[in-house]
């Protein structure tokens, strides 16, 4: 390439760059006037709160158990020749109500055995006393020559002793075989609901035998599992003249919204369940099946049945109460003041399944934020829906 060729791609190249500037220079943006905005204060909700006293509840968990709770045998062995209709599955049973008769013929024979044998040692007591009167009048002949000893024989004292011992002996077969025939007929030991029957007419049964299952009806126990922390706000009594906390049962899988047993507090047991290491307390709950209630609509309790258990606490004096939603982390709580987040540490004193009582932390009057805020920061602006929003503030910009 010549010189001449190189000049022109050189002057080529300058009006190339020289056309690019310009096309720049011409399309250049023109600076505009914006405004400069305040941060819109964040929309929130707020209740306020007041210092009250309370009376929480604590939820837990139980097991319908029964109270009494019996396998039925008898102490006499025999033939049952008749049985109640009122023992069999499902039934229910009167304390002191015949069960079971077993054959008492063989008893009623014993018996009458006893009697003749006791008549007879009767007898030979008084034919005995009788020999008295003939041993006092010898003994007044040698009174002042017998020694003591020949004194008892001549008074006949050990055919006495003997005679009496032997109306004892006799009596005390009498007695038994009177209340082995007593015993030929079973009777309900208390207030019972018949769970099952093991016999029936026909049956040879011994001493000890398992006729059927009996549960009482009086009163069932829920044992339910309360944690330990818990077991300072509910009353456990510590002997039967004693009522504890109020209990509330409910069974959610099978009566309907709203219904409940009411119970006590009974005892505590004094071991912890073994998985969950959870306190064991039992709950009384009387008339279970709702036997002597005359309202049809009262639940009835099933034995072995899993039960929600609200035990009443005790009353919590002074405190705020507050839905559990609203206490944050690390056990604190948003108070609106002077338009303005304040993140304020408290002192909760209790918990149940809905609130948090706190103790120390709020004053009556204090605005609690019930809003989820995502951004958290103390100082934070605030305002309620029926505030305004801040006006929008500018400023010109540079040309």
């Amino acid at each position: 390439m010549d010189w001449k060729q190189t000049l022109i791609v050189v002057f080529g190249i300058l009006a190339g760059a020289a056309a690019l500037m310009a096309l720049i220079f011409y399309t250049e943006p023109t600076a505009q006037q914006a405004g400069a905005t305040r941060a819109t204060p964040m929309l929130v909700d707020v209740t306020e709160v007041q210092h009250a006293n309370y009376q929480p509840t604590i939820p837990v968990m139980g097991t319908v158990r029964a109270s009494q709770d019996i396998n039925l045998s008898p102490r006499v062995s025999g033939e049952i020749i008749s049985l109640s209709d009122s023992f069999a599955p499902g039934g229910y049973v009167e304390k002191g109500e015949p069960l079971v008769q077993i054959d008492s013929s063989d008893y009623q024979n014993t018996l009458e055995q006893r009697k003749s044998e006791l008549r007879q040692a009767q007898a030979d007591l008084d034919i005995e006393m009788g020999q008295q009167d003939v041993a006092q009048q010898d003994y007044q002949l040698f009174a002042d020559t017998l020694s003591q000893e020949n004194k008892a024989l001549v008074l006949r004292e050990p055919q006495l002793e003997s005679a009496r011992s032997s109306v004892e002996s006799a009596q005390a077969g009498v007695d038994q075989a009177q209340l082995d025939l007593e015993r030929t007929t079973i009777r309900a030991p208390f207030n019972a609901q018949v769970l099952s029957r093991n016999v029936n007419v026909g049956s040879q049964v011994s001493e000890g035998a398992n006729l059927g299952r009996l549960v009482g009806l009086n009163t069932y126990w829920v044992e339910a599992t309360v944690p330990l922390s818990k077991l300072r706000w509910i009353e456990i009594p510590e002997n039967n003249n004693q009522v504890g906390s109020n209990v509330k049962v409910r069974n959610r899988t099978a009566w309907p919204e709203g219904t409940y047993r009411q119970g006590n507090l009974f005892r505590l047991i004094g071991t912890l369940e073994d998985q969950t290491r959870l306190a064991r307390v039992l709950v009384s709950v009387p008339d279970p099946l709702a036997y002597k209630k005359e309202d049809p609509n009262v639940p009835r309790l099933m034995l072995g049945s899993f039960v929600e258990v609200h035990i009443q606490a005790k009353e919590l004096a002074n405190v705020v109460r507050l839905d559990r939603d609203y206490i944050r982390d690390d056990e604190t709580v948003w108070v609106m003041k002077n338009d303005s987040l304040r993140i304020r540490d408290v002192n909760i004193q209790f918990r149940d399944a809905q609130y948090a009582y706190v103790q120390g932390g709020l004053a009556d009057g204090d605005k609690i934020v019930t809003t989820n805020l995502s951004t958290v920061s103390d100082g934070a602006p605030l305002r309620l829906q029926d505030t305004p929003d801040s006006e929008t503030e500018s400023s010109p910009a540079l040309e």
